[in-house]
């Protein structure tokens, strides 16, 4: 089963900021600037959290995990969105405007 994640991340430097963005492309949904949405195995996120582990400085950058729950469950309906709609297919809910 899928756990449903939001993985914020704060990068100082550039060059890992482009490598934790590009590793993240392959787990999840680009959400705004430096937030994803992660739907994520248990094998997979200990998979994700040692690639990070690797890329990331321990005292100068910051990775976020919040777990929304069960990403058939409620993980659909903890993200609510307001505004522009970039067409994610798998959001279930109306956009508000």
């Amino acid at each position: 089963m899928r756990q449903r994640y939001v993985v914020c991340y704060d990068i100082s430097d550039d060059r890992r900021l482009r490598r934790v963005f590009k590793l993240l492309k392959g787990y999840g949904l680009h959400m705004q600037y430096s937030v994803f949405r992660c739907d994520l195995t248990a094998s997979m996120l200990v998979q994700l959290r040692s690639e990070l582990r690797a890329l990331i400085d321990f005292d100068e950058d910051r990775v976020d995990f919040i777990d929304v729950g069960p990403s058939d469950g409620r993980g659909l309906d903890v993200i609510e969105r307001l505004g522009r709609d970039d067409g994610d297919p798998t959001y279930d809910f109306p956009t508000i405007v």
